[in-house]
Order: C-alpha cells, then structure tokens, then sequence
C-alpha cells in the first residue's frame, strides 16, 4: 500500500468516515506492516496534540472530543490490532463508540429507537447478510432448503453436493462446491472448514476475508479461490491480489497466479489453477442448460394437462395481443380466453422476459368467464408477491359474492384465505354467510420477490379444504356440515384483482395483487397430495 493511500486511510479512521471495507484493508496492513503501524501510532498523536491545543485556546480543558458525525454506535466492528500501544488502542475504543451506523443525510435528524413508536409502527425487517442467487442440483444437510432468491440463514451449512452460489450484500459473489461446510458470518467475512470456495470480489468489498483452520484470506482485489480438505489447504489467486496470513508462519502477499498450499505445518509454493474452481461463468451455463430442460419438461407436462377433462381453465401469463388462450382442450365447458386489463409484462419464473404479467399497476386484472356447476375445485397458480401492502391480495376471485360462488386472496398478515358463500342474510343467529378457511401464515418479507406455487384444493366429497404451498400441505381442514356448498359456480371473475367499479360509482377498494403471475390452472376435481407435489417438482425453476 502505498503511503499517500495508507495516511487517507488512517486520517479517515480517526475523523470517524472510514467504510468497513477500507477498515478492512487499513486493518489488514497494520498487522503485517510495522512501519504502517508507527504511521498509524504517530497521527494519533499528533491528532491528540492539535486538538489539545485547539481547547487551550478554547479556554477548555485538553479533551479528545467527537465529530458531529460520530454519534451514533457501531456494535459489530472489532476494533483490535496486535501489537499497538495502550493509547492507540484506547482511542481505538473510542472511536469504535461513536462511530455512526451510517453517515447522516443533510437535512436528515437521527431518531432515537424509543421515538419509533409501537412495533406495529416500525419498518419491517429482514435477517442475513446474502441471498442464494444460482443452485445446480444442491443437496443440503440437516433439513435446510434454499431456493432461488432466499436469504442465506445464519449459522453453519452444509452443502453435501452440487454447487450454489451466493451474492453477498457488499457485493462479493462467492461459488460453493459440494461437499462443503462454511459460515457466512457477515457481508466481509467468511468461515470454510470444508470445501472449495471461489469469491469474486469488487472494489467496494476490498478487504473481504475468508477464515479457515489453516488461516485468513484477505482480499486487495479482484478473484481468489480456496479449497479445505482433510489433506491440508490451499488458496488460489486468479485475478488481483490478497494478503495471507497462515497459521503459525509469517503472513505473505499473493499475486495474481500465485498460490499456496498448507499441510501438517509445511507450506509449499504451487500454481494458480483456475479450472479447479467453479466460476460464475459456468454456473450460468450449468444453469441455462438445467433451465432449458426443465422448460421442456415442463412443456410436455402442459401438454398432457391439456387433455384431462377435468382441466377447467389453464393459462400462461404471456401474450402481446393481451389475451390470453385457455390451454385446456378436453373439457365440454372451458372457460374463455383471458382478457388483460392494465397488468405489465414481467419476466417469469424460469427468467425469461415478458412472459408472466405484473398485477401492481391499479387495477389490473384478467378478466375470464367460467361456466358450468362443479362440487369439487382445484387451484393451483405460481406467484411471486412484492409485498403484502393491502387487507386483501386477489388470486382468483368471482365479480360479485352471490351463492355458490368461491373467492381465493391472500390477506395482510401473509395467511391464504379461501371460501364459498353458502347463505344469503338474514342468517340464523351464529351464522355468517361462509365459513373462511384460512392457512397459517406462510408469507414473510424474506420470501419477497421469491417464486411461489400456491394451491388450494376445496373437496366437496371428503368435505375439506387443504391449502398448498410449493408442493407441501400448508393445512387441511374439514368443511362444517352447515356450510358445505354442493354446487359451486364462477361465472365471470378476475385473476389477481377484485370486482368491478358501478356506474356512478367510480371508487372501488385496492385488492389487485401486488406482484406477478406467471400460471394458473383451475381444475374441476380434488387433486391429490401426490399429484400436487408432482405439479411443484415438474413446474419449478
């Protein structure tokens, strides 16, 4: 590093403006470079001793005291360098205190936590410090499931097969091979006790580390890999590079093609070799050659679909024309084409442009006919929601709430919600005009964003209602005597939006879905657990 980089480093730590990532790298140097040290140890002193000054001629007592941009604690920072006098690293302390959070927007005053008001009042909040952007048949240890898009929980995974790949919230892009054990303990830092990690790194996360029993990894730029086995460890630099700090020998810099191996205490020199390590690269075309097989499977399911006469209506949210055509062939009464009505044209849930359609602009809908009477119904659709903004979030819901007619939503608090009318007022005294069945609450704001197949299956002949989500029974509950409907009709009704505005009467309630649709299918007979499942397995991405 060179001096003028070192001394903005430094003069940034001290004035309390310095990022994690070059606290990072200031940190790192530190502990290898004695010189950068007695630079370091140095303008602490002479900060010290101008600021003395200044408050003598104050008329104050000498005081170190804080900026106005250094009011606020950053808990997480460890604040901890070898070697340091008692002073630098009492002011170390110090500065670790009252440091901000984040900087302050001019204009913008800093609200404490007990002026936030009740917890209901209070911003939502989400957990983790990366989200899984890319799977190629993973196999995860102890129950974990990770899908596209989910954020990473913390603690220890275990990656028994396959390869993931994760996009870190500073940016670092890492490659996990099977079999792998690792910890992502915050966006700079990571534990591997097992496996092959390869991390690409851009200029904001400079001092990203990487933490094995052998030692430390820390990047100065761009593309490194390690692989931790029983045999020993090794680290590979691909592009850029880092500062290595082996257990128990000196610490080192790595260049570019350079790269170290570490077994029994015995470290020996070796060659970069980035074919042993999985990159970004070839995981996107690991990916678009499993995406594409997986369409096609899906495309020759949809095919068989077609021709099951219970299939009432099918559709596949992708049509310029903005109508969209009922897929299914063999019933006597399918419903009508779909009508588009305000909805944009989204990227569906296999990634590819203006396949599924965006519900979010006010009042958009599809609008559809379905005809004919029906004991038994089956829907089944896959959903990504942005947010869970309204009382009511549409799936699929008939223009009006006469008898006999269903209405399928999701409400506020992230629970489906699916009912029949069955009576028309006045009601016998207890009764209302349907009984709801509600799932428990399956929706988080982790899940934003996320592909989702949703279902619900209303069997008039079991008399029960059983509510789905990706494959798997969310609930299932028996269908009261005094509210079962046995002839159930649709008649004209919306996808992912509710009713119609009156003449005269231009004002109507916010229930469009906030999200996307990419399919929806509405079947005429109770599907089973197993044929549920088949649906999720054979249609996700």
């Amino acid at each position: 590093m060179k001096n003028t980089e070192l001394r903005q480093l430094i003069d940034a730590a001290l004035e309390g403006q310095i990022s994690e990532a070059d606290f990072l790298r200031l940190e790192a140097e530190l502990s290898v470079d004695p010189e950068a040290r007695q630079e370091y140890y140095d303008r602490i002193l002479l900060t010290q001793l101008l600021a003395a000054e200044a408050d003598e001629k104050a008329g104050e007592q000498p005081a170190v005291t804080p900026t106005s941009r250094t009011r606020v604690a950053l808990r997480h920072w460890r604040w901890a360098f070898a070697g340091m006098a008692s002073v630098c690293a009492a002011l170390l302390a110090f500065m670790v205190l009252q440091r901000p959070d984040t900087p302050l927007i001019p204009g913008q005053s800093q609200v404490a936590e007990a002026d936030l008001g009740t917890d209901s009042e209070r911003e939502q909040e989400s957990s983790g410090y990366a989200i899984v952007s890319g799977q190629v048949d993973p196999i995860w240890a102890d129950e974990t499931s990770l899908t596209q898009g989910s954020m990473v929980p913390p603690g220890e995974l275990h990656l028994q097969s396959g390869v993931a790949q994760f996009e870190l919230f500073s940016g670092v892009t890492l490659v996990v091979e099977g079999e792998a054990r690792f910890s992502i303990l915050s966006p700079m830092e990571v534990l591997v006790t097992q496996g092959k990690v390869r991390a690409r790194v851009p200029e904001p996360a400079q001092g990203f580390r990487v933490l094995t029993d052998a030692g430390e990894v820390v990047d100065l730029g761009t593309e490194f890999a390690v692989d931790v086995n029983a045999d020993g460890s090794e680290v590979h630099v691909l592009d850029g590079e880092i500062d290595w700090h082996p257990r128990g020998l000196p610490a080192q810099r790595l260049e570019q093609g350079d790269a170290t191996r570490l077994a029994g205490g015995v470290e020996v020199p070796i060659a970069a070799n980035s074919a042993q390590f999985v990159g970004p690269e070839e995981l996107q075309q690991r990916l678009k050659s499993r995406t594409e097989t997986r369409i096609s499977r899906w495309e020759a399911t949809t095919g068989e679909l077609a021709r099951d006469p219970e299939l009432i209506a099918h559709y596949q949210m992708s049509s310029s024309q903005r109508r969209l055509q009922n897929l299914a062939e063999a019933t006597l009464e399918p419903a009508s084409e779909g009508a588009v009505v305000a909805a944009a044209p989204a990227a569906d849930r296999w990634g590819r442009s203006a396949q599924a359609l965006d519900f979010s602009p006010a009042g958009s809908r599809v609008r559809v006919h379905v005809p004919g009477e029906y004991q038994n119904l089956t829907m089944v659709c896959w959903v990504k929601i942005n947010s869970l903004d309204r009382w009511y979030n549409s799936l699929f819901l008939t223009d009006g709430h006469e008898l006999g007619e269903p209405h399928w939503q999701i409400m506020d608090d992230g629970r489906l919600f699916f009912s029949v009318k069955k009576y028309d007022p006045p009601f016998k005294e207890g009764m209302r005009d349907k009984h709801i069945f509600y799932s428990p609450k399956f929706w988080n704001t982790s899940l934003s964003g996320r592909w989702l197949m949703l279902a619900t299956v209303y069997d008039g002949t079991q008399k029960q209602v059983t509510h789905y989500l990706n494959g798997s029974i969310l609930s299932r509950e028996e269908i009261p005597d005094e509210y079962l409907v046995d002839t159930i009709h649709i008649g004209d009704a919306s996808l992912c939006n509710w009713g119609l505005p009156s003449r005269n009467q231009p004002r109507f309630a916010i229930r469009n879905l906030n999200g996307s649709l990419d399919e929806f299918m509405l079947f005429s007979e109770p599907l089973s657990e197993q044929k549920i499942q088949e649906l999720y397995n054979l249609g996700k991405p």
